[in-house]
């Protein structure tokens, strides 16, 4: 088996349910197997996976595990020559893993290969490619001076080298991942892509960035409000630099002074309310009972030529293309003055995000319910 995509869910039910729609298209015409891994969700998600992706491998943990611990169990469970380490907030283009695993068949000694994220609204995610978080570049980036931290020295479109990589998407080979011993399961969330990138790199092998196909990864970061985030932030980052940069009580005290201030000195996101006057809805119908649930002008159209201020564009995705819809969100001229949701496939809901700093929306039609859905 060529590909093994490893999922891990918590309570995202909606947007993992997009994700995989996204994934089966994906991996056609590819020998693949998809993973979901769910830390005992309490919402439907197990149902979901059972009833709508019977195909799909489902593990069900009797705890919240972690990130490192719960995708190390699908890892174990996985048949691929490659992994693909995937968020459940995410959305693919049909030809992400053929790009990418072409490439990754012509590289010698690779270790790590990621691609180019967007965010909800269609902008670039700078940590699709970091530079590795030496205590001075980190401390920077704690006090809100992040130059260094990103590699910014690799253009968005680009193919380089690159030293760390995001978990939400990663694509390696399973003897690689097995011999640097997978995820640290000493982090429970946060910073176990920086640690396991890294250990990637101390192995002897090449991390790379390709930047010749784009994800969506929704990343909704309302958490950073919450005290218990903000201490298993910074307090990966502390395991980071015991591991990895152990030096002396002075550099260890110097390091930890900088972690405890900024998270001391760290703010609440400031998020503008979205102001959205009417709907696209991109597709060759409307759905019934859609216009309802969003109690505003909705136009159809079959494609985008004009786009107007305060606008949601919906994109059918039974319609129109997972890469098509990246294309255009991707696009200044559209993400600049609209928003975006997807409809799905056979859903009765629409998805997405409006900001990488609010929770993820899910509009629910037939039943007239709006709810919100934390994304980490």
């Amino acid at each position: 088996m060529k590909l093994s995509v490893v999922i891990l869910n918590y309570n995202v039910q909606y947007f993992l349910e997009s994700c995989l729609k996204s994934v089966q298209k994906a991996i056609d015409g590819i020998e693949a197997e998809i993973i979901v891994v769910d830390n005992n969700s309490s919402d439907r998600s197990c149902d979901m996976v059972k009833t709508h992706f019977p195909d799909v491998v489902l593990i069900e943990n009797k705890e919240n595990s972690g990130f490192s611990k719960g995708n190390n169990i699908g890892v174990s469970q996985a048949k691929g020559e490659y992994l693909c380490i995937l968020n459940p907030d995410t959305i693919v283009a049909e030809d992400t893993f053929k790009i990418l695993l072409e490439f990754a068949n012509g590289i010698e000694n690779l270790g790590v290969l990621g691609c180019r994220l967007v965010d909800g609204t269609g902008h670039f995610l700078p940590e699709s490619k970091r530079n590795i978080p030496k205590p001075n570049v980190a401390l920077k980036k704690l006090l809100g001076k992040p130059q260094s931290y990103y590699a910014t020295q690799i253009g968005e479109e680009a193919i380089g080298e690159v030293p760390i990589f995001v978990g939400a998407f990663m694509i390696l080979k399973k003897e690689v991942y097995k011999e640097v011993g997978g995820f640290d399961e000493d982090y429970f969330m946060y910073g176990e892509d920086v640690d396991l990138s890294y250990k990637v790199l101390k192995a002897g092998y090449d991390n790379y960035y390709n930047g010749n196909t784009t994800i969506i990864h929704y990343k909704g970061e309302s958490t950073l409000k919450d005290l218990n985030y903000a201490k298993r932030f910074y307090g990966a980052m502390q395991i980071f630099y015991k591991k990895h940069f152990k030096s002396n009580f002075i550099f260890n005290s110097l390091v930890w002074l900088g972690i405890r201030g900024a998270y001391l000195m760290r703010s609440e996101p400031i998020v503008a309310k979205n102001r959205i006057d009417s709907y696209t809805l991109v597709s060759k119908d409307i759905p019934r009972g859609l216009k309802e649930a969003l109690n505003k002008p909705i136009t159809q159209v079959i494609s985008i030529d004009t786009v107007e201020e305060y606008t949601e564009i919906i994109f059918d995705a039974e319609f129109v293309t997972y890469k098509s819809i990246i294309e255009h969100i991707s696009n200044p001229e559209i993400n600049n003055k609209a928003f975006f949701k997807i409809l799905p496939k056979n859903a009765n809901f629409i998805i997405g995000s409006n900001s990488s700093k609010n929770r993820g929306e899910v509009i629910h039609f037939k039943k007239r319910l709006i709810e919100e859905t934390t994304i980490d």
